[in-house]
């Protein structure tokens, strides 16, 4: 499946969630994706953009080991689905709208924690999520250099 549908499929799901363990679930989905993402990037994707996807990666998968990793069926899991990154620009647009999802996500989950825990999971968690929406804006913005340095 292509990238921006299981973007947008995360995004139902993350905006769908209504407790604590489905909003940590739909976070958890969202930074596996966008770890797939990023290791597509790094190994196909244009050359501007393969560091800045490796870090996105490193990131992701950091933002996914601090939260608990749900209980999802193999062929539930978003990430495992991605075949096609398709246009890198709208992937990376839809991409950096949905981290910034999570991170709202999460604020209003740590606001309602009960224990330190969840609260420093959640912590942790939108940090992962602030930092890889960063190393997204930087690819776009390696995208439109690129552009604007192509010939007329």
């Amino acid at each position: 499946m292509d990238a921006v549908r299981l973007i947008l499929t995360s995004r139902r799901a993350l905006a769908g969630s209504g407790d604590a363990p489905q909003v940590m679930a739909a976070v958890w989905q969202a930074q596996a994706l966008a770890q797939a993402m990023g290791s597509r990037l790094a190994v196909a994707g244009p050359p501007e953009l393969r560091g800045e996807a490796l870090g996105l990666t490193e990131l992701a998968g950091r933002g996914c080991g601090v939260i608990e990793r749900p209980d999802i069926d193999t062929e539930a899991l978003l990430a495992a689905q991605l075949t096609d990154l398709g246009d890198a620009r709208q992937a990376l647009t839809y991409l950096g709208g949905l981290l910034g999802e999570v991170g709202i996500a999460l604020v209003g989950l740590a606001s309602a924690a009960d224990d330190e825990t969840t609260y420093w999971q959640c912590m942790e968690a939108i940090d992962a999520a602030d930092e890889s929406r960063d190393r997204v804006t930087e690819m776009l913005r390696r995208l439109t250099d690129r552009d604007e340095a192509l010939p007329a």
